[in-house]
């Protein structure tokens, strides 16, 4: 019996600290850790503001990327699938940096619940849900499952400044 506890304290004592430092890890850290830096958070270009909160539900207005680092152009015409997917992940980086802006620290957002991608594209192109997977990764990068959200990627004839993606979202925050 001794034995049998003696082992389960010492399982218990090896695995916790790996537990612990996972959970420790915020958001941030893992952004950089993976390669990525945090751009400064965007000013709306027209008549709206870039985020609002309701309750603990916050809301994304369509986001290109940020510090004019949005890829221009048309999918299946001047760019391809990975230009695309590195703009959405850019996008997603803007998005991030604007979540930090409205709550200070994203170890706050409890879930990401929707995201809405458009895509300027072609009307022959069909891989739109490979482009808008290069937010969506960058979310899961953030957040690990709790960036996985319910999700819409869809065409368009055309985006404000011919931008390659544009992406809104809502984050329920803890």
């Amino acid at each position: 019996m001794k034995k049998l506890i003696f082992c389960s304290m010492l399982s218990a004592a090896l695995v916790l600290p790996l537990s612990v430092s996972a959970q420790s890890t915020t958001p941030e850290q893992r952004i950089e850790k993976a390669g990525f830096v945090l751009p400064k958070a965007t000013k709306p270009i027209g008549n709206y503001v870039t985020w609002r909160l309701s309750g603990k539900t916050l809301y994304l207005s369509g986001h290109g990327a940020c510090e004019g680092k949005s890829v221009l152009g048309k999918l299946g015409d001047t760019l391809n699938v990975k230009q695309g997917y590195e703009a959405s992940q850019q996008v997603g980086l803007c998005a991030l940096a604007t979540i930090k802006s409205a709550i200070g620290d994203l170890s706050k957002v409890k879930q990401v619940l929707q995201i809405s991608g458009m895509v300027n594209a072609t009307s022959s192109f069909t891989d739109h849900p490979k482009v808008i997977n290069g937010f969506s990764d960058m979310f899961v990068t953030a957040f690990g499952d709790d960036g996985k959200a319910a999700r819409a990627a869809v065409g368009m004839t055309s985006l404000p400044a011919n931008w390659a993606v544009e992406i809104s979202a809502i984050v329920e925050l803890k």
